[in-house]
């Protein structure tokens, strides 16, 4: 029988943030990387082992968990003793060690299964691999083994609540991201209201749309100015997260979108504003705006833009408003005498949102109408998320006075994995690795139930959609001698997504065969007519730059062919596809540093990251593989022009049917030259920087825009507190 008394150090527990702090301290100009290394061993001498509950055997330590309700028993049942034995010792061979401090204290503070005291671990790195593996492949031994394997070689990392509550007994949802929408009523209003109530009860960070809503001054019941707007419902939803949260141990989080032609949208943008009256200022709401086509055309030329009142709207063309397509309908919307409409300057609301994006980092910005363009399914996708990276189709509800539903429609929950790029490349098997990869977030999709938000179990149940993202692009290129934005990268990202796009619509068709079951609408979209895969058959994919082709080639990674793609064509017009949405970039906070590499898909910051810890202080993490070869190719994003990194993104979007969470960075004081429209000029960031860089992003056909992220003068960042519900 395992023990589970507390075992005491018999070092100072302080020593290894003693070394991890010494990489802060050059040594004759050289950063002491060995400290990290030193940092990594102290820890698992002095704090993990000496606290880890030792077992005598993995069956042992099944039947403990099992028995004081750690782990379920459930999915346990549906292998034998012997595979889970078996699949417990093959991680276990692989002799897994963090190459970071970082990595080792994020996994064992935030992962790994504790003691009900929260004083001893019951979980090594192997085991919570084996418990995902187990819990993912629902008794499939085949994808148990292959799950495990991807996982532990750090090709393929679970969304942190996946990752966090796969197999537990006492767990959250496995999902931490969901987008639900009011329509213009208080039924909806008051559903969505305690909608974000349980959703941030679980812990999930909650965007909800409001662009429905009808704007302050519009009638209710035929008596003119009888509407507030939609200021006290962004109130309400704040108190909403800010009570629900966790039994007091985090804040819930919420994410607002507006419409810009939404006659609210002044009044929306200065709640976010430092020096805003107490009565409208939302704190801990984050803002996004929808930003159709036409916005951009009437600021490019200066004109006057018409505001249009959402109930007026929707009473005329009988769907509501953010359904609407506002650059299509904008003249006869203008001449139409029946809705009501105010006239402002485009380019004042232009340098609003890019005021406040200066000084607060938000708000984010969804480019609609290329959404949309780019939706290869039936339906109309209408808002985001916390992290601006979900981009999918929703469908209004109706609901009684009793608050049930007259007609249910469909909400979202992001089902997020992401693929570590460095490690990927190395793969044996790239379409394999990727298909194991579907299938564990498949399993994600297919059993996410939400009893109290059911709309976005429907969601689920029709469309089945995952979000399969990457981390470690910097990285990548650092270790290849790439320097991020240059064309080479920017070929290497176009060949990387494209693979991802190819294998994931290849698994996703494969599973359609198996289950005989398509998504909901899959005969109306455009993946069922082949119009989809025209960009592919009609041109065939050729390197320009040989380092980049010899990287593929070295990995043996093949490129699919004009053939190849019309084969797929072929088989998905056939068969169909399982998921009505595949690939979505998320921003990836805790579970790049566990796989020690760089987050997302975007630059690094620092050479050497500096975190300040809760309870411990401060830790600092080097740059992953940072070394006199690699250190000339990490460029701090700061230090960047930020159309370089809107260029890399591009490369990603032309492949990805979602969104990517974009993040820009900027300084307050800008190095001379950065920008070559800051030629002449001053060195302070001014609006005009962030709008042209809008407009750029719009230009090359970037769906999202996510923080904007300010170093100052003092040192400080604006818009650096990414949400850590989305944040996988």
């Amino acid at each position: 029988m395992a023990s589970t008394t507390t075992a005491k150090d018999t070092t100072k527990e302080t020593t290894y943030f003693q070394l991890n702090n010494q990489i802060n301290r050059p040594v004759n100009n050289q950063i002491p990387l060995h400290k990290d290394q030193e940092a990594v061993r102290a820890f698992f001498k002095e704090h993990v082992e000496p606290k880890t509950v030792p077992f005598a055997s993995v069956a042992e330590k099944i039947d403990y968990l099992i028995a004081n309700d750690f782990i379920e028993e459930g999915f346990i049942s549906k292998y034998s003793q012997a595979f889970i034995t078996e699949l417990f010792q093959a991680l276990y061979e692989k002799q897994f060690r963090f190459r970071s401090f970082m990595g080792a204290y994020k996994f064992y503070t935030q992962y790994a299964l504790k003691t009900d005291d929260g004083d001893r671990y019951l979980e090594r790195f192997e085991d919570r691999i084996a418990f995902n593996a187990l819990f993912l492949a629902d008794g499939d031994e085949n994808l148990a083994r292959h799950i495990a394997e991807e996982i532990i070689n750090q090709r393929y990392q679970p969304a942190t609540p996946t990752f966090l509550n796969a197999g537990r007994k006492r767990r959250g949802e496995l999902v931490s991201c969901f987008l639900i929408q009011a329509t213009d009523d208080m039924n909806s209003i008051g559903r969505v209201i305690n909608s974000a109530l349980q959703l941030s009860r679980i812990g999930g960070g909650v965007g909800v749309n409001l662009t429905n809503l009808r704007a302050a001054g519009d009638p209710i019941k035929k008596i003119e100015n009888a509407s507030s707007g939609v200021l006290p419902v962004m109130k309400l939803l704040e108190d909403s997260f800010s009570y629900s949260n966790q039994l007091g141990q985090r804040n819930g989080a919420g994410a607002v979108y507006l419409n810009v032609f939404h006659p609210d949208i002044l009044r929306f943008l200065s709640t976010k504003k430092e020096n805003a009256d107490e009565k409208v200022r939302v704190k801990t709401l984050s803002l996004g705006v929808v930003i159709p086509d036409k916005f951009y055309e009437l600021a490019a030329s200066g004109e006057e833009m018409y505001l249009f009142s959402p109930y007026d709207v929707e009473r005329i063309y009988g769907e509501p408003y953010a359904y609407v397509d506002i650059t299509e309908e904008y003249d006869k919307l203008v001449a139409h005498p029946d809705i009501k409409k105010t006239k402002i300057n485009a380019r004042e609301l232009e340098n609003e949102i890019s005021k406040l994006q200066q000084e607060s980092g938000y708000p984010y910005v969804i480019n609609i109408d290329t959404a949309n363009r780019e939706n290869p399914v039936y339906g109309t996708i209408t808002m985001s998320n916390l992290c601006s990276e979900i981009l999918q189709i929703q469908e209004p509800s109706l609901i009684k006075d009793n608050q049930e539903y007259e007609v249910m429609g469909t909400d979202i929950s992001c089902n997020l994995g992401s693929t570590n790029v460095v490690n990927l490349m190395k793969t044996p098997d790239f379409g394999h690795s990727v298909e194991t990869m579907v299938r564990a977030l498949t399993y994600v999709t297919d059993k996410s139930s939400i009893e109290a938000v059911p709309t976005v179990k429907n969601g689920n149940d029709k469309y089945h959609t995952i979000g399969l993202g990457a981390m470690g692009l910097h990285t990548f290129f650092a270790l290849k001698q790439m320097h991020y934005g240059s064309p080479e990268s920017i070929e290497f990202t176009d060949a990387y997504f494209m693979l991802l796009n190819y294998h994931t619509l290849k698994a996703s068709n494969k599973m359609a065969a198996e289950r005989g079951t398509v998504f909901h609408n899959f005969e109306k979209s455009a993946y069922a007519d082949g119009s989809y895969f025209d960009r592919y058959t009609e041109a065939s994919f050729e390197f320009a730059h040989e380092k980049v082709a010899k990287i593929f080639e070295e990995q043996g990674i093949a490129v699919p062919t004009q053939a190849d793609w019309q084969e797929l064509k072929q088989d998905v017009q056939k068969n169909g596809l399982y998921h009505q949405n595949r690939l979505a970039v998320a921003p990836t906070g805790s579970i790049s540093y566990v796989n020690e590499t760089s987050a997302s898909i975007h630059p690094i910051t620092r050479l050497v990251e500096e975190r300040q810890e809760k309870l411990t202080g401060k830790t600092y993490y080097p740059a992953p593989y940072l070394s006199n070869v690699t250190m000339p190719y990490y460029v701090s994003a700061y230090d960047m022009d930020m159309r370089k990194v809107i260029d890399v993104y591009a490369a990603a979007q032309k492949h990805v049917d979602q969104g990517m969470s974009l993040t820009l960075f900027m300084r307050s004081v800008i190095p001379e030259g950065l920008y070559e429209w800051k030629e002449g000029r001053t060195d302070k960031q001014t609006t005009r920087d962030l709008t042209l860089l809008r407009h750029y992003a719009h230009k090359k056909g970037i769906k999202s825009i996510y923080y904007i992220r300010t170093f100052t003068d003092d040192q400080e960042e604006i818009g650096a507190n990414a949400c850590e519900s989305c944040t996988i």
